[in-house]
């Protein structure tokens, strides 16, 4: 075989060992970004921890396949890049800030998610949910705020009860 053909194979390959070893891929459609947006939204992308890459349809596509996932074949048209999260959530809210901070340049064509085809609007609603250390931050206030509470009740019930025994 060619070295053209061994070197497609390796880079399918990767790909696919990408897409099991990330939590979410996200199918990203971008065009007529400039050589300064294109590095500020890689950057953007490298401080969130997420892999952003350009791959051809057609090996995005193999990898998928040899996944036995065909449900983005639809998606696999036009430049396409792809959006490695390590969580649930992380990737598609970089995609969904940076199409809103480069309108009509970059947007969520779709997305991988838990072993599960998400389309773009399910790519939205997946930004919109805390990442994980939000949601422990939001469980962790709740849980201070009903400790206080019931410290501040029981104290109440105490000081009843020595009034009433004086």
């Amino acid at each position: 075989m060619s070295a053209n053909v061994e070197l497609k194979k390796q880079v399918v390959a990767d790909i696919t060992e990408k897409i099991q070893g990330a939590k979410s891929v996200v199918l990203v459609k971008f065009a007529g970004l400039t050589v300064a947006e294109d590095t500020a939204i890689r950057n953007e992308f490298r401080k969130a921890e997420i892999e952003y890459k350009v791959y051809k349809n057609t090996l995005i596509r193999k990898a998928f396949a040899g996944l036995g996932v065909n449900d983005f074949d639809n998606d696999l048209n036009g430049p396409t890049a792809v959006a490695f999260g390590k969580e649930e959530t992380d990737a598609s809210k970089q995609v969904v800030e940076a199409s809103k901070k480069y309108a009509d340049k970059i947007q969520a064509k779709s997305a991988y998610i838990g072993g599960s085809y998400v389309d773009e609007a399910g790519v939205k609603k997946y930004a919109a949910i805390p990442s994980k250390p939000e949601l422990y931050s939001m469980l962790a206030g709740t849980l201070s705020n009903f400790t206080r509470c019931l410290a501040v009740a029981i104290k109440a019930v105490a000081d009843k009860k020595a009034e009433a025994q004086a």
